[in-house]
């Protein structure tokens, strides 16, 4: 049996199985079938993350000396666009010792530098192709025959189609979706990707020679960028709430310089020293808001709004309450100071930071003093 679960916010989630793992299981059905003659419809492996994955072979096709089969991906109750699709292999014995894993139809190439995987290789990544390689190994061992070698082809029907829903246009990888997974396992809705993701992203900046990393929350950041400054979406790297992540991240792949653009209801957490600006850590953006207007504003000022600050549900009427008091251009420079700070701050003051905060529909409310300057530098 599949079913392993995991507590998340009071429900009980199933894990999945990565496109690696599937494809580890179905070379390995493959090479035991084309050395005995015989079909098999199941096949387990051990995944990195510790837990078997009893895979359900399908599609057995044999010809002169190729076996093929397929085994069905399942995300588990992760929401993950490749679930139900089938990762197929074909499979010969070569005389050549060795094991040799390359990506057919529906699985992308690699076309830019920082990824996983050399320019010009298939897009299967080292934990699946270790995957692959050691269960091949081991069956080899296993009959007798570890003088002979292994060509296996990963393939993945429609997979072209899918990878228009993944990261992979905007890392270059194109013709096919990627063959994935550092555990082997799919984690419902993990943060983990996310995280992994970003990280991918920021190799790939790095790889293609930039300086200054651009980040931005999500779409919202993406379209203020690009149609007010004309940036490139290729060249932005989106974090989701994972402001932290994102900004060790950047420190760790060696970039100097940081460009964080989003909009006010999400980096004012920031401003306020909030991690992750996902609502499950807190909101507090209303009382961080009355705390800068506490600094800056005279008492009599600052109580005339503090009622009508902390009611607000949206960002967008706390700025305009704020800036009913003339004071809004000094009380929001000290809101993006403060987020800038605290970004240079958790990467060990390793990176230099600058920001752009917006609100409504692209307008821009504040940016630190460099900000524009890098801005001109990356277009």
């Amino acid at each position: 049996m599949n079913d392993h679960y995991i507590e998340k916010s009071g429900k009980k989630l199933r894990y999945g199985f990565t496109t690696g793992s599937c494809a580890a299981a179905a070379s390995k059905a493959a090479l035991i079938m084309l050395i005995t003659g015989s079909d098999i419809h199941t096949a387990c492996i051990s995944t990195p993350g510790g837990i078997n994955f009893n895979a359900e072979i399908i599609d057995i096709h044999r010809e002169e000396d190729y076996v093929s089969c397929a085994v069905v991906k399942d995300g588990g109750d992760d929401p993950d666009v490749t679930t139900g699709s089938k990762v197929c292999v074909r499979l010969k014995l070569t005389d050549t010792k060795g094991i040799f894993i390359d990506g057919g139809e529906g699985v992308g190439r690699v076309t830019k530098p920082g990824l996983d995987q050399p320019i010009g290789n298939a897009a299967i990544n080292s934990v699946p192709r270790k995957m692959i390689k050691e269960n091949l190994e081991n069956i080899l061992i296993e009959y007798g025959i570890e003088d002979k070698g292994v060509s296996v082809i990963i393939s993945v029907p429609n997979g072209e189609v899918l990878a228009e829903k993944t990261f992979n246009p905007k890392l270059g990888i194109v013709g096919g979706i990627s063959i994935l997974g550092t555990t082997g396992i799919v984690e419902p809705m993990s943060d983990r990707a996310v995280i992994d993701t970003i990280r991918v992203e920021t190799k790939v900046r790095k790889a293609q020679g930039s300086d200054i990393l651009m980040v931005a929350p999500g779409n919202y950041g993406l379209s203020f960028l690009s149609e007010v400054y004309k940036i490139d979406a290729t060249d932005v790297v989106l974090c989701s709430n994972f402001v932290y992540d994102a900004v060790n991240i950047a420190a760790d792949e060696g970039f100097s310089r940081l460009l964080f653009a989003g909009h006010i209801g999400k980096l004012v957490k920031v401003a306020g020293g909030i991690k992750n600006t996902h609502s499950m850590y807190g909101d507090h953006r209303m009382e961080i808001l009355s705390d800068i207007c506490k600094k800056i504003l005279d008492a009599q000022t600052y109580e005339s709004i503090k009622a009508d600050l902390m009611e607000c549900v949206m960002t967008g009427e706390a700025v305009r309450i704020i800036n009913t008091t003339g004071k809004g251009d000094i009380i929001f420079d000290n809101m993006a100071q403060s987020i800038k700070d605290h970004m240079q701050k958790w990467s060990g003051d390793t990176l230099e930071v600058e920001v752009i905060v917006f609100a409504g529909e692209n307008e821009e409310l504040v940016a630190t003093s460099h900000a524009h300057e890098w801005i001109k530098e990356e277009t």
